[in-house]
């Protein structure tokens, strides 16, 4: 592993990656759930006042890496602490603070997030769930596919849009929802991807919230859109890296020791070069990983944009890559329960996807780096 990392970072990968091969491919999500919340690991990135560890996006890369790297990937990283902690963190109120931050960090509360919608895909400017004013009170009513986890959370932090006074235009904003309120209904999707954490469609049908539902400004949505989803970028990088790192290891511990004509198959270069190739891909991903994450944790949000979009593009590929080497290294027993790559050929296709497609961030690099003309 190439690395430049602080003594306390490689002391965080080491302890987490303990953490990780106790609980092991075979793991109880709960029970690793709630260990790693007890050891301070799912709220790392959050502000020690309210229970966190103080950190940044980098060291919650960490963990989530590490667990992947184990077998054991906790997807619900990625948005409970990484994502809505985050938002809440640097822009909700003193009491949404007091009242999420602690059990986010802890990992007794979590917190799912809904802004994928059947018509709108990737592009968050053609959200079309809406809240209106009642009184003081807000009414939610929108459709959002694709929500992970919600059966598990305590509540959805949900992108809606409100009308701008001023020009009669729709502004995103962020809305904090029970999973118990009135309206506020979920169904599952039947994937045939398997993973511990489901899939939701949600419906929310005039959900009435307080005033305090809302996050942050009302006219400061954008803003705080994207300080959500620049994170999110960085830990599906992390959650494509660990995935890649745990098939490359399945695959050179194979390499090793199947052995045919009285040599281990990982001595020919048909072996060996894509795998190399694999471990090289994974490394450069990494780097622009945690390039991503310190722009962000030092407050570069536009750097830091750039930056995470190409760690997530990075990470998505080499991911694929990896696995697919690795599962066409063990041949037959590559798709064997036994090893437990299978089910990862599938998973793996995630980190291409989700939370936004690799065309999507071509799109994004032309005109935003290169500054080519816009094509949509």
């Amino acid at each position: 592993m190439i690395t430049t990392e602080t003594p306390e970072h490689t002391a965080l990968r080491q302890a987490v990656a303990a953490l990780g091969n106790r609980h092991g491919r075979d793991h109880d999500r709960e029970a690793l759930w709630r260990e790693a919340g007890k050891l301070g690991y799912l709220g790392v990135n959050l502000p020690e006042q309210y229970g966190g560890g103080g950190r940044g996006i980098t060291e919650l890369s960490i963990v989530l890496e590490e667990l992947g790297a184990a077998g054991c990937p906790l997807l619900m990283l990625v948005v409970s602490p990484a994502i809505c902690g985050t938002v809440i963190a640097r822009f909700g109120t003193e009491e949404q603070k007091r009242r999420w931050l602690p059990g986010l960090a802890d990992g007794t509360r979590t917190m799912a997030f809904g802004i994928t919608e059947p018509d709108a895909g990737s592009n968050s400017h053609r959200i079309t769930t809406t809240a209106r004013r009642d009184g003081t009170d807000w009414l939610l009513t929108g459709r959002k596919v694709f929500i992970s986890g919600v059966d598990i959370a305590d509540a959805t932090l949900v992108v809606g849009r409100t009308e701008d006074a001023r020009t009669g235009r729709l502004k995103p904003c962020l809305f904090i929802v029970p999973r118990d309120a009135p309206g506020f209904e979920r169904r599952r999707i039947d994937m045939e991807l398997h993973a511990e954490e489901k899939q939701f469609e949600l419906t929310l049908d005039d959900v009435r919230l307080p005033a305090g539902a809302l996050v942050g400004d009302e006219d400061a949505g954008l803003l705080q859109l994207f300080a959500g989803l620049n994170p999110e970028r960085v830990m599906t990088a992390a959650f494509g890296i660990g995935m890649g790192r745990y098939a490359l290891a399945r695959a050179v511990e194979y390499a090793r020791e199947r052995t045919v004509w009285k040599t281990p198959i990982g001595a020919h270069q048909a072996i060996a070069h894509p795998l190399a190739q694999a471990h090289i891909d994974l490394e450069l991903a990494r780097l622009m990983m945690r390039e991503a994450a310190r722009l962000y944790d030092a407050g570069d949000d536009a750097g830091a944009g750039e930056a995470a979009n190409m760690a997530k593009y990075a990470a998505g590929e080499a991911c694929v890559r990896a696995v697919d080497q690795a599962v066409h290294t063990l041949g037959g027993n590559g798709l064997t329960r036994e090893f437990g790559l299978a089910s990862l050929i599938t998973a793996a296709r995630v980190s291409r996807i989700a939370p936004v497609s690799r065309e999507m961030i071509l799109n994004y690099v032309s005109h935003q780096t290169l500054g080519l003309p816009k094509s949509y």
